[in-house]
């Protein structure tokens, strides 16, 4: 390709990259921070975030409604936990803790808050709900979801809908959604779920009553469920979908679609999108040390956490972006980079497309550490197992070879950090490959071929012997 014909074809991919994202990608801190409808007496807008050093939180305003929401969205399927206070060893969720954290966020400009039934063995929706009761009700949008994977019935599916109401103190719902829509046996399933018992046509009328402000759903799997949702007489108001700077153009382990086309179905029906995973479960915050340095090269002071945010928040169709704070350090920077957001330039995405070609030379197990797949029958820490191996992995601490120069650190490393991350009670060796976790992982992981694989690994470790 000649010199011209190069040049062409950058403007060209520049053209298309400011389309997509919107004139947002250029556009200034006035134009970002926006400004909502002063007649509506639910504006849902937080406090002045710039009393604690930041600028003023981003909102995007709802096409259909005009919400104002906050661009930072705070994910409650991370609540921080405590030891219960009976010796048991079980854990409980650190309510007071929680309460701080959301007084932290309401003060500084954060006004949405997402959670289900079956967040945190259950309990999210509860503490979400009591810390937010402490609040005005104009002071914040509330999201949960029906979360009814393992058992469909209408009264079933009623009775976890009710629930909703009671555990988060409301009496109505502003952003609803039918919860993972996409897995499983696919379109069979979303009528098994959703249609076929009626309850699509309960929540149009709990809609129609006001206690469902806004009705959409979350999307993991294949493509055909979602342009089928899509192909449906029903004027959704936004959808969930997963997008951060590796997902846009790369479909993950069994999935057949990217973010990219996500996205631009949804902008063209002038749908909302709900972003979740804007980390990749976290892995865009811990990325191995030569891809920081990259990043800390263009923008040294910035977190890399703050690339995927930023990344996320630019393109204009995006209403918020999900992150689960469980500490409050997490909440601030997540709070510089939201108030205002920056939009990520065309030279930071061609940035953010090599670290991602990088990246994805690295053998990680695409989990998000959801924790659906809990609890596993057998005990088995399957999240904290795939963390652990991933931590190495990012690390070079992962021996390919017994002949590898730096085996003997990497074995060492691996081993030693697997007994302290994860009990051995809880480890890969206990798994006997039932498979009952694999139907519940979003990102369909083959979960038990990955325990097998990460068990013959440690094994070989273990022994120390060549492979």
């Amino acid at each position: 390709m000649d010199q011209n014909n190069r040049k062409e074809k950058k403007e060209i991919d520049r053209r298309k990259f400011l389309k997509v994202m919107g004139a947002g990608a250029v556009a200034t801190t006035a134009a970002l921070t926006g400004c909502g409808d002063s007649n509506r007496t639910h504006s849902g807008a937080g406090g002045n975030a710039s009393k604690a050093g930041y600028g003023e939180m981003t909102y995007r305003i709802h096409p259909h409604n005009g919400d104002k929401v906050s661009l930072l969205g705070y994910g409650c399927m991370r609540w921080p936990m405590r030891p219960k206070a009976d010796g048991s060893g079980e854990e409980e969720i650190d309510q007071e803790t929680v309460n701080e954290l959301v007084d932290y966020a309401i003060e500084h400009g954060v006004n949405y808050f997402d959670t289900s039934p079956v967040y945190i063995r259950g309990f999210s929706e509860r503490a979400t709900g009591i810390a937010l009761k402490r609040h005005p009700r104009e002071k914040f949008y509330i999201a949960t979801k029906l979360s009814n994977q393992s058992n469909y019935t209408r009264e079933n599916s009623l009775a976890m809908y009710y629930k909703s109401f009671e555990e988060l103190q409301v009496d109505y719902i502003d952003y609803y959604l039918l919860h993972s829509v996409g897995g499983g046996s696919g379109i069979q399933l979303v009528h098994d779920r959703y249609i076929d018992n009626g309850m699509i046509d309960f929540l149009l009328k709990e809609k129609e009553a006001g206690r469902i402000r806004n009705l959409g759903w979350s999307f993991h799997g294949q493509v055909e469920v979602f342009d089928y949702m899509l192909s449906l007489d029903i004027p959704w108001d936004f959808v969930q979908i997963q997008l951060n700077y590796v997902d846009w153009r790369n479909a993950q382990e069994g999935r057949n679609v990217n973010a990219e086309y996500l996205y631009a179905e949804l902008e063209k029906r002038n749908i909302p999108a709900v972003i979740m995973e804007p980390l990749l479960g976290g892995r865009l915050a811990k990325l191995p040390d030569h891809l920081v340095g990259l990043l800390k090269q263009q923008r040294p002071d910035d977190s890399v956490a703050s690339w995927a945010f930023r990344y996320a928040g630019t393109p204009e169709g995006v209403l918020t972006s999900l992150s689960g704070m469980t500490y409050l350090e997490h909440l601030q920077d997540n709070l510089r980079t939201h108030s205002p957001l920056e939009p990520i330039t065309p030279e930071e995405n061609a940035l953010l497309e090599r670290v991602t070609e990088l990246m994805l030379n690295y053998p990680i197990i695409m989990c998000t550490e959801c924790q659906y797949c809990m609890p596993c029958p057998y005990g088995i820490n399957i999240p904290g197992v795939f963390a652990h191996y991933n931590k190495c992995v990012n690390e070079a601490n992962v021996p390919t070879s017994s002949r590898d120069e730096n085996y003997r650190k990497a074995r060492r490393a691996f081993l030693i950090g697997y007994d302290r991350s994860v009990p051995k009670l809880r480890q890969s060796d206990y798994c006997i490959r039932c498979g009952i976790c694999e139907p519940h992982c979003p990102q369909s992981i083959r979960i038990p071929q990955e325990m097998e694989r990460i068990n013959k690994l440690v094994e070989q470790l273990k022994q120390n012997v060549e492979f």
